[in-house]
């Protein structure tokens, strides 16, 4: 969340940041409640003040005159109620402050919408094809590896069921891709849940404004994680972190689970938008003064899979209008999909600043003795699975409709080269 100090002070830095946003939020309801706690403040203390006068006063006398003690009991009944307003208007600042969204950094293009993003670099020349390539979930239903049939028979309608290869294709993205963030990134692999409680979505940023958006088991009042980044930032919730501890790098495989509640009618086939899928998921909480270079490599450690893979691909950065609620800059990996003739989102890179620290609370000592101070988060994928799966699926397709496996995959498939459709 943002510093109620910094909203206080520069409302016009937030409303500005809104407008940039093209979004709104209770930014004057948040400001007058404020505005309206620091007068009771203000009141409980001139109150407490003339306490402590008339009880030394008291302490004083040897007669304690009657109407003076009466008018002393009022008092403490009067800030009694102020002390309970108090605490009513400092819930409803809080929950109002969860719905303001971060600012966006300076760096970061004004636009509406993505149709503004500015794409910063590209790698790799997409390969030519002398016929017509297919999208791959015509690839992956002729190849006998998907079934999205069956998917649907079982889980409903952006469900799917990966078989033989195609099973064996999707573990060992998974697996090549641990070995690489592990490997030669840094990263420490951990394993948490699927399920977490909903103050865990809070911390990140998808509760409270995004809960229609979440699958929830209502009975025991838990959540079914949309991408790790929430299991994973919420390790350190309500922690003060020693010195020396920062920076922590993390990655976490682990299924996501998504409503698409704001995509109908968006990318309705294939393996693109579904509400399960895997995901690698990269993890950093850093020192403040690092966190911008830390974004950059964070996304060159989600680009070097694609490198990898030797699929072709483009990072853009968002702008204003397409940045997500909690982030204050983002660069979005875009691999190219032949079959579709287009690029597509595969990793999500941002820096949420100190904004979901504040939330979740997670602070650290500069130095030994040192006053806490809240800590920077940056997630990105590294990458989407099932995406990575489709690309490949397109990128190497052959004119009699085999796949071939990508070199570096081969060892993760027992040297396998080649996928081919079933004998007829």
């Amino acid at each position: 969340m943002l510093n109620l100090k910094v909203v206080r002070e520069h409302p016009e830095v937030v409303q500005a940041a809104l407008e940039k946003r093209h979004t709104s939020a209770p930014l004057g309801e948040l400001l007058q409640l404020d505005e309206e706690r620091r007068r009771l403040l203000s009141e409980v203390e001139s109150l407490r003040a003339q306490r402590n006068q008339v009880s030394q006063q008291l302490g004083r006398q040897k007669e304690r005159p009657p109407e003076l003690i009466a008018a002393m009991r009022e008092v403490g009944e009067r800030i009694k109620e102020l002390d309970g307003r108090v605490a009513a208007l400092d819930a409803g600042i809080e929950r109002l402050l969860l719905y303001l969204p971060n600012i966006p950094e300076e760096s970061v293009p004004v636009g509406a919408d993505e149709s503004e993003n500015v794409v910063v670099r590209r790698w790799g020349t997409p390969r030519g094809f002398h016929f017509e390539p297919r999208a791959h979930w015509d690839l992956g239903e002729a190849l006998g590896i998907v079934d999205f049939p069956r998917g649907a028979k079982i889980a409903g309608a952006r469900s799917w069921v990966l078989k033989g290869d195609g099973a064996r294709l999707n573990r060992a993205l998974i697996a090549f891709m641990l070995d690489l963030h592990t490997r030669q990134h840094g990263y420490a692999e951990v394993a948490t849940p699927y399920l977490v409680k909903p103050e865990c979505m809070v911390g990140t940023g998808q509760f409270p404004k995004f809960v229609d958006e979440a699958y929830t088991v209502c009975s025991d009042e838990l959540v079914l994680i949309p991408t790790a980044e929430v299991p994973v930032t919420n390790l350190y919730r309500d922690e003060i972190l020693a010195p020396g501890v920062l920076p922590i790098y993390h990655v976490c495989h682990s299924a996501c689970f998504r409503r698409e509640a704001g995509a109908a009618g968006r990318d309705t086939r294939g393996l693109i938008r579904v509400h399960q899928f895997d995901k690698v998921e990269l993890v950093k909480l850093v020192e403040p003064a690092s966190s911008d270079d830390e974004l950059e490599r964070l996304v060159d450690d989600a680009e070097e899979v694609l490198r990898a893979l030797e699929l072709p691909h483009q990072v853009k950065l968002l702008c204003t209008g397409d940045l997500g609620f909690a982030s204050a800059r983002t660069y979005d990996p875009e691999v190219w999909m032949p079959g579709q003739g287009r690029y597509v989102e595969i990793s999500s890179c941002s820096n949420f600043l100190d904004f979901q620290a504040r939330r979740a609370s997670i602070r650290y000592r500069p130095a030994a003795g040192a006053r806490p101070e809240f800590v920077h988060t940056l997630n990105g994928s590294g990458l989407a699975v099932g995406r990575t799966l489709a690309a490949v699926l397109e990128y190497y397709q052959q004119p009699d409709g085999s796949v071939v496996v990508p070199p570096v995959l081969r060892p993760y498939l027992s040297g396998q080269e080649v996928i081919r459709p079933p004998a007829s």
